[in-house]
Formats: structure tokens, C-alpha cells, sequence
């Protein structure tokens, strides 16, 4: 009974404290590492097969990574990244220019790099949605791992080393496959192999792509979104979900046992703000037990939840619900344990995964300005410490981050709820110069800094 009066006593404690701090405080002479690459994208607006006259919007949201999968459409277009696009005929001489095909993929990239945006290669196909059902075209095992491995070689070599009248970019992150782990039956639209086939091919391409090129990082495997929290915690997880996890634990033994290189992990989720830490956590503990506890760890494909059950009657491009979901999302990566995370994606279409730009207008949708205001603290570059209603991110829907630079200081400010919401704030003694907002009667307009937060709304604090 005593302990229960002391908890009861720390509690009320702690409410009291809560009650006396500002909701949010920001410390800017206490630096906490750097503004990650969390507001990275998959793919870019590409318009037809060859106008990249919108990826300019990723050059205005400082947009520091585009992850390249699902380039094209189906099959890559025919023309882009796919391995099967770039070297056509399996059988040739993989150490001949004349057997690759690198002519739209190098104007894609080139599109990106004249924009400021690194590429990030996935090496390996497109998913095969639909169709695959009837007849799987290129999921299939590559019959012969190791030349494989060298055809990605040359890929690397073009891109970084100028080979086949090549570039010399800088391109750090090479992916092995994307999504090996779906459902192991033929539902399965990524990999028709075993789960042994596939980490038998990544202990061949990792091996080799890593001693060729030690200066860059290799990794995958692009793992499918999953409820890791179940696993997690314990509880009975779907089935799909059980056989990701399975696939997950056996992949980081196999690695650990045959010393494969892995400079970073790549997984996928789909699902609520305040869902990523859990997530973060589940996969980096099975990396540490692994002995990989310290390579990178990217969230390369993610979307909101919200945006999966939206409400169709409102626009799905100016629904300021939806931008504000995505706003808290970036918020908590970069709180997280992440190096990276890929929204999917900035295509400029009709499609659920297309949330960035209105595909009637070809023009951005409100959620664009949830990575463009990040982007400003990316620039900045230097994270401070943001406390958060006693260090509680999202807690009464309730978000912020905050960054410092050479030329100012910001902060992005979110309010994930349906209500308005009064608050307090600590700034250190800065005074705010600029505040841009955006609401549901307003996209990134100026206004004065405001004692109460919109329904779904969020700002850019200026310094």
C-alpha cells in the first residue's frame, strides 16, 4: 500500500512539473547531432518518359536522397535501373559496354544530380504487382549469382567511375533487392526464389560489390513492412508477418555466420507517427544480437497510415489532415534511431503512394511543405535540444524538432490532432522573425506566431 502511495505521490509529481514547463522548449546552444536525411524520397516527379521539368521541387525542399525503385512503372518503363533494363541479355559478355542499356537511367540520374539530390540505387527489379499472379516475368533468382554481381559491378563503375562513357557521381548507397520477404507463395511480387536462394545471393554480391568498392556502402535488403510491435512485444502476429520475422532473424544469422559486409539495413512500414520508435527498436535489436547493432538503419519506404484509410470525399492532395500525419512522421524519424528515411514516393500521379503533387495540377499538395519545412532545418544542419511536453514526442498530438546553423536557427512545430490546441513555449530568449504555416485554408502562407495551434496543422519557426 505504501508503494502504491509513493507512485501515486511521483505521479501527481510529475503532473505538477509538466504543468509548470512550457509545452515546448528549445535549447539552442545544446547541440544533439546532426539534421538527419529523413525527408529523402523514393523516386522522383518524373512526367511521361522523359520531362523532369518538376524534380526543381526537390531542389526547393532540399531533398538530399531519392531512393530508385519502382522507377517507370511497371517493369521500370522498359528503360530505367531495373538490372534487366540496364544489361538486356543475361548470356552476353557482362564486361562489354556495348550488352548495357544506360540511356534513360542515365538522364534520370542526371535529372536528380543537376538538382541536388544523391541518387540511391537499388540494384535488383521492380515490383511486379498484379500480373505476376498469371505469369512472373523478372523476380525470379538470377541463374548465375556471381556474374550477377559483376554486372552490378558495372552498373557501380558507369555511375561513380565514368565507365562506358559514364559519370563520376556521387552515389554512396547500393541496395541489394528490394523486398525478398513478401509472402512466400505465389503472392509473392518480389522474390520467386527460397529465402536461402536470396541470402545466398546477397552473401555473393555483398562480398564482391564491397571488396571491388570498400569507399561505398552496400546493404538491403529493403525488408517488408510489418507490425513489428507484435513480434516485439509477443504477442501473435500475422501470419505474413510471422514469416517476415522468421526471414529477418535467419538472414541476420546466415550474414553473421558467412561474414557478409552490411553497412546498412534498409526496412519498410506503413504506419502511424507514433509507431516508429517501436519499429526502429525491433529491427535494431535483432541487427545488435546479430552483431550489426551499429550499421545504418533506413526506413527507405514509409507513408502514414493515414494516407492507407483516407477520407475520399476530401481531396487526397489538399488534405491537411493527411500533410500534418506526414509532417509528424519526419519529426519522429529523426527523433528516432534512423540514418535515413525515403517517403513513398514523390511520383507525380494518382495513386495512394503518390502524395507529394497534385497530378490535375502538376503542382505540390499540401504534404510537399512538410519535407520542404524540414528541409530548412536540414540546411541549417546542426540539431538542438526540442523538449516536447516533458520530452513526450507527439504526446496531445504535439510534435516538434528544432535546428541551428551559420544563418539562423528553426524549428518545425506540429499539431497532429483533429482540435485546436492552446500552447506554451521556450525559445531560449530567440525572437521568432518568421512563421509560415500550413492548415486547411492554408498552404505555406506567412503569418503572425500563434498562442494556438490549428486542427492538423504545422509550421516553419524561423529565428
Amino acid at each position: 500500500m505504501v508503494g502504491i502511495r509513493m507512485v501515486v505521490v511521483a505521479f501527481a509529481a510529475g503532473l505538477a512539473l509538466c504543468a509548470m514547463a512550457a509545452d515546448i522548449e528549445i535549447d539552442f546552444e545544446t547541440a544533439t547531432g546532426k539534421i538527419k536525411p529523413v525527408h529523402s524520397v523514393g523516386q522522383g516527379p518524373l512526367l511521361g518518359i522523359d520531362d523532369y521539368s518538376m524534380f526543381k521541387y526537390l531542389k526547393e525542399a532540399n531533398v538530399p536522397y531519392a531512393r530508385l525503385h519502382d522507377v517507370g512503372g511497371r517493369f521500370g518503363g522498359n528503360v530505367f535501373v531495373d538490372i534487366p533494363n540496364l544489361f538486356r541479355d543475361f548470356d552476353a559478355d557482362e564486361n562489354d559496354p556495348a550488352n548495357y542499356d544506360f540511356t534513360f537511367t542515365d538522364r534520370y540520374l542526371k535529372a536528380l544530380v543537376e538538382n541536388g539530390v544523391e541518387p540511391y540505387f537499388r540494384l535488383g527489379v521492380t515490383i511486379e504487382v498484379f500480373a505476376r499472379t498469371v505469369k512472373a516475368y523478372r523476380i525470379f533468382p538470377p541463374k548465375d549469382y556471381a556474374k550477377w554481381a559483376r554486372i552490378c559491378e558495372h552498373v557501380i563503375r558507369h555511375y561513380t567511375e565514368g565507365w562506358a562513357d559514364g559519370f563520376k557521381y556521387k552515389i554512396a548507397y547500393w541496395e541489394i533487392w528490394n523486398e525478398p520477404d513478401d509472402f512466400p507463395d505465389n503472392r509473392n511480387a518480389m522474390w520467386r526464389g527460397s529465402w536461402r536462394d536470396f541470402c545466398e545471393l546477397y552473401e555473393v554480391a555483398s562480398k564482391h560489390l564491397k571488396a571491388t568498392f570498400p569507399h561505398l556502402k552496400i546493404g538491403g535488403y529493403g525488408k517488408c513492412t510489418a507490425n513489428s510491435a507484435l513480434v516485439m512485444y509477443g504477442d501473435e502476429p500475422p501470419e505474413e508477418d510471422a514469416y517476415r520475422h522468421k526471414c529477418f532473424v535467419e538472414f541476420c544469422d546466415f550474414i553473421k555466420e558467412r561474414k557478409c559486409p552490411l553497412d546498412f539495413f534498409s526496412f519498410h512500414a506503413y504506419i502511424q507517427p507514433d509507431h516508429v520508435r517501436s519499429h526502429v527498436d525491433y529491427h535494431r535489436g535483432i541487427l545488435r544480437k546479430a552483431g550489426y547493432g551499429d550499421v545504418e538503419l533506413h526506413l527507405n519506404e514509409w507513408l502514414s497510415r493515414e494516407w492507407l484509410s483516407r477520407d475520399k470525399s476530401r481531396s487526397y492532395y489538399h488534405n491537411e489532415a493527411l500533410a500534418c500525419a506526414t509532417a509528424a512522421f519526419i519529426v519522429a524519424a529523426q527523433t528516432a534511431d534512423l540514418q535515413m528515411a525515403n517517403i513513398y514516393d514523390a511520383r507525380c500521379r494518382p495513386g495512394t503512394y503518390c502524395p507529394l503533387f497534385d497530378p490535375a495540377t502538376k503542382q505540390p499538395g499540401k504534404a510537399f511543405y512538410a519535407l520542404k519545412y524540414f528541409g530548412e532545418l536540414y540546411r541549417l544542419g546542426t540539431a538542438v535540444k526540442c523538449v516536447v511536453v516533458c520530452g513526450i514526442q507527439g504526446h496531445g498530438g504535439l510534435w516538434a524538432v528544432a535546428a541551428k546553423g551559420e544563418d539562423g536557427a528553426a524549428a518545425l512545430v506540429v499539431n497532429d490532432s483533429p482540435g485546436s490546441r492552446p500552447f506554451t513555449f521556450d525559445f531560449g530568449g530567440r525572437k521568432v522573425k518568421r512563421c509560415r504555416i500550413v492548415d486547411a485554408s492554408r498552404t505555406d502562407e506567412e503569418v503572425d506566431f500563434p498562442s494556438v495551434l490549428p486542427p492538423a496543422s504545422f509550421m516553419l519557426v524561423e529565428f
